[in-house]
Formats: structure tokens, C-alpha cells, sequence
């Protein structure tokens, strides 16, 4: 016999390591925040209430599992003169690797909610509502948020003002060469 909600959860396990993996920026550590997420829906799977949204349902447990791992890893003190990072570091040797770097670190100059709205919405799928229900604010709150990101994040990008900067309302900024 089936059982509806694993199937479900299963079901969702390549989004949620989407925004796993762009919350933590590292396919381990994604692996490692769904698969304490889906042991926590496990166990809390009897407070589920089947015929609401289990998908902003499974999306707020990856959240808040990351906030909680984040809090956790703030004690600890690690790497503090960078020598580790520095023989860790590699140069891109592609162009689009230097665009994604180029992304990432304009993501990381969004502000927190910025970003988290942005990565639902568009990395993860989620629609607006979804979304607004995962982070616990109004769909239009994160209507502005969201935005708000895109517009900044196409000013971060577009830093040398060569190519034109368009945007349209279900995906990022694109560049545009006239």
C-alpha cells in the first residue's frame, strides 16, 4: 500500500536540494541540510495536515534547518587567518565560471530577506504565495522583496555599464547587447 505522503515527500526531495544547494553554496552540505530536513518531516509527519501545502511545508523545514545549523556553526570558529581558504582557492578557468562567481557575490551583497525571497521565487520555483507562506510575510511583502532583488542584483551585476539590463517578471535580470 502506497502511502500518499512519502510519495510527496519524495517527490520534492530535487527542489528542496535546489534551494538547499543555494542556501549552503556546497552539493555536501545541501545533501546533508535535505537530509536532516526530511528526518525532521519524518518524525513531524503526524502534525502534517494532509490537503495543505506540503511543499511550503517541506520548503520552511529546509529553512529553518539551515538557520539552525547557521546559529550552531556561528560558536565555532574556524579558519579565522584564511591559510585553509587560500589552498582551497582555485581561478575560474571559464567565462561563465567568472559569471557565476561574479552572481554569487552579488547574491551575497542582497540583503537576507532579499535573497531568501529571490532563491524561492525563482531558483526554487515556488510561487509567490508559496513562498510568502515559507518566510512568513504577506505575498505582497514578497512581491517587493523579491523586486527589490532583482533590481539590485541587476545593478550588481551590470557593474562596468556596458551591456543594457532588462528584466521580466519570471526570471532574473538578462543582458541585452544592442
Amino acid at each position: 500500500m502506497s502511502d500518499p505522503f512519502k510519495d510527496q515527500v519524495i517527490a520534492l526531495i530535487p527542489p528542496l536540494r535546489g534551494y538547499a544547494m543555494s542556501l549552503t553554496g556546497s552539493s555536501a552540505d545541501a545533501d546533508d541540510l535535505v537530509q536532516d530536513a526530511l528526518m525532521r518531516a519524518w518524525r513531524s509527519r503526524a502534525g502534517f495536515e494532509m490537503g495543505t501545502n506540503l511543499k511550503a511545508w517541506m520548503f520552511k523545514i529546509v529553512r529553518n534547518t539551515f538557520y539552525t545549523s547557521m546559529a550552531k556553526r556561528r560558536r565555532t570558529v574556524q579558519d579565522v587567518d584564511g591559510k585553509l581558504a587560500a589552498k582551497m582557492a582555485c581561478s575560474p578557468e571559464q567565462e561563465w565560471r567568472v559569471q557565476y562567481g561574479e552572481l554569487l557575490a552579488a547574491m551575497d551583497r542582497l540583503t537576507p530577506d532579499a535573497r531568501e525571497a529571490l532563491l524561492l521565487v525563482v531558483a526554487s520555483g515556488l510561487s509567490y504565495e508559496e513562498a510568502a507562506e515559507v518566510c512568513g510575510c504577506a505575498v505582497g511583502t514578497l512581491k517587493s522583496r523579491v523586486n527589490r532583488a532583482r533590481e539590485r542584483l541587476a545593478k550588481l551585476i551590470d557593474h562596468d555599464a556596458g551591456p543594457e539590463v532588462t528584466h521580466d517578471s519570471y526570471s532574473l535580470p538578462r543582458v541585452v547587447y544592442a
